[in-house]
């Protein structure tokens, strides 16, 4: 275990590349959608948020997640040290407990218009594929720094509990962006067990109740639990549109557009629980909420 955490860098970036390399090569031979912008240039802005986040990461947070988990450890803190439990029970819990914590704020930044304001970047991708997956806002991804932190903090996570967390969060988030076609029947029990392209491809449909629906990266209990669950999107997988009425400009999909977008324009209908102006809820992507 000592050995793995202290290649904890050379882990999570072998298992992010192998995934990365597998899914690429799945879109290019199986799609499920035609793409509608020139893939290259989405992929090079889209890889480039990655990079500038890494970076703010980095130098904001170096210890990151599992840093702070070997810290905690170090520190004997947490509910884990208040009572005797299995080292293996310690890990599952923390990845479930992890998993709520990151499918709870998904939520959070859906439900209030400020945070929506720096989430929305990811949903303003106008196609669908493992970049999607990779594509948030450099805040965004500090402040679920900080909300992982807090959790491991909580918890006194073991730290290996909270590498194998990372490494299958990175895994399921380009898994369930990808572009790919998986047969209907493997989909329908792939979906008990992980969020799949099929579940989440939903959520990044323009309609704002789509969009507000299946909330999970990597396990989808949550939203059939809490009741956010959406099964198929209403016009089809091949036919639905992608992205949200703001931002249709293929120019928006631009790296220092893509940075500047939390900073202007409207919230628009799709913070959960806005309302049209006749007093009912807003399904319509056409319609903005002032």
């Amino acid at each position: 275990m000592d050995t793995l955490l202290s290649q904890e860098p050379l882990v999570r970036i072998g298992a992010f590349a192998s995934i990365f390399i597998l899914m690429a090569v799945w879109e290019v031979f199986a799609p499920r959608r035609e793409w509608h912008v020139r893939k290259s240039y989405r992929w090079i802005n889209n890889l480039s948020v990655v990079a500038v986040s890494t970076l703010v990461v980095r130098v904001v947070f170096p210890a990151a997640a599992v840093g702070t988990a070997l810290f905690v450890e170090a520190q004997g803190w947490g509910l884990f040290r208040l009572f005797e439990a299995p080292y293996w029970l310690t890990i599952v819990l923390t990845i479930i407990v992890l998993d709520f914590a990151i499918w709870a704020q998904h939520v959070f930044f859906h439900a209030v218009p400020l945070l929506w304001r720096l989430h929305r970047m990811h949903h303003a991708d106008l196609d669908f594929d493992i970049t999607t997956g990779l594509r948030f806002h450099p805040v965004e991804i500090l402040l679920s720094m900080f909300i992982k932190a807090g959790v491991i903090v909580m918890l006194g996570a073991p730290a290996v509990a909270v590498l194998i967390f990372e490494v299958l969060l990175n895994a399921t988030s380009v898994f369930n962006h990808g572009n790919v076609r998986l047969p209907k029947q493997l989909d329908r029990v792939l979906r008990w067990i992980v969020v799949t392209p099929e579940m989440h491809r939903v959520h990044h449909s323009w309609y704002p109740n789509e969009t507000n629906s299946n909330f999970g990266f990597n396990l989808p209990w949550w939203d059939r639990i809490f009741g956010t669950y959406r099964a198929q999107p209403r016009d089809g997988h091949v036919a639905m549109t992608i992205g949200i009425n703001l931002f249709r400009d293929p120019r928006e999909l631009r790296l220092d557009h893509m940075l500047w977008q939390p900073f202007h324009g409207p919230t628009h209908s799709y913070p959960i629980n806005a309302r049209s102006e006749d007093g009912t809820a807003n399904t319509n992507p056409d319609t903005e909420i002032k």
